[in-house]
């Protein structure tokens, strides 16, 4: 088993052309007949400060271990491996630090084809046990990240996108309060938003799916939601702001009557609506009747909206989505 990458990167492991970028892989199963049995100890072997791109390939399997990457482990890709996903699982709940099953701190990270689950109150259930409480199931903070073909589960606050720029496609999404939230700047494209309001405890009560923490007028980000799927069980409404100038869009997406028809809510900030940035732009299927929305929805130029939609106007200037690895 490979214990330190280190120096040896290159004589051990040897180059793998990926495309856009070369990189080196190495493998975790929990069966232990390859590199690594952990996600973590595998993370943990890339040195400090790393420069070049790491794929960590990852058996299919249920990987029980909370998973942070932290600030001085930059270019790792993280990739399941085969059809099935692996799933990261952990179930702590209350705080924002503590509780995620993944944390990542660094910049310069793609992820693909894995799940990540706060099993603290998930899968949702009508007489659980657990109060409905933040349980993260992962937070993102570093600048440059990409996600494809993930899924993100919990209850409330599912996913903290708390800064930096994201990008996340073919991802699902679930949760019932807050599930998506932060002051990310992020495109969420052809992604299935599931609202699980119905399932849980909070059966009866309006879910809410969006709470974006954009604090000034100068802040550049925004959470932006191109072709995407909104669905599931119960009632929610699209967005709150959790901070004074939030800003989310839904942009050409399917809107199913999981969204009640006011769509939006003020929450702390009715004396400040104004500075809210909560639109709809060519949204199709049942949820996507405007006509009883909040008063104080924005309605967007259509250069304004170009500039949202386009990844590389608004995420991508230095185009580090296409010089990530294949």
């Amino acid at each position: 088993m490979v214990k330190n990458i280190g120096f040896l990167f290159l004589l051990v492991l040897g180059w793998v052309r990926g495309g856009r970028a070369q990189y080196l892989t190495i493998h975790v199963d929990q069966s232990g007949s390859s590199d690594f049995k952990t996600i973590q100890s595998a993370i943990d072997s890339v040195p400090s400060n790393n420069s070049q791109w790491v794929c960590i390939s990852i058996k299919p399997g249920i990987y029980m271990e909370q998973v942070t990457i932290s600030y001085h482990k930059q270019y790792i890709y993280l990739k399941g491996e085969g059809n099935e996903k692996a799933s990261i699982v952990w179930g702590s709940s209350g705080s924002f630090s503590s509780s995620p099953t993944f944390s990542c701190f660094a910049d310069n990270i793609k992820v693909e084809n894995l799940n990540f689950v706060n099993s603290y109150n998930y899968p949702p259930m009508l007489k659980s046990s657990h109060p409905t409480i933040p349980a993260v199931a992962a937070k993102v903070i570093g600048d440059r990240m990409a996600f494809y073909d993930c899924g993100f589960y919990g209850v409330q606050d599912t996913l903290l996108d708390a800064m930096g720029r994201h990008y996340f496609k073919h991802c699902i999404i679930e949760g019932a309060v807050d599930f998506i939230f932060g002051a990310g700047q992020s495109i969420f494209e052809e992604c299935t938003i599931v609202v699980n309001v119905g399932k849980s405890r909070r059966e009866g009560s309006t879910g809410y799916i969006t709470a974006q923490g954009r604090s000034s007028a100068n802040d550049s980000n925004a959470f932006v939601f191109k072709n995407c799927n909104v669905t599931g069980s119960g009632k929610a409404i699209l967005g709150r702001p959790w901070r004074a100038y939030a800003r989310v869009i839904f942009f050409n997406s399917s809107l199913s009557d999981v969204i009640v028809p006011y769509g939006w809510d003020s929450w702390f900030y009715a004396n400040q609506v104004d500075q809210l940035t909560f639109a709809e732009i060519n949204c199709y299927g049942p949820g996507s009747n405007t006509s009883k929305r909040v008063a104080w929805e924005a309605k967007l130029s259509q250069e304004t909206t170009d500039y949202f939609v386009n990844i590389t106007s608004f995420i991508d200037v230095d185009q580090w989505v296409s010089k990530q690895p294949l």
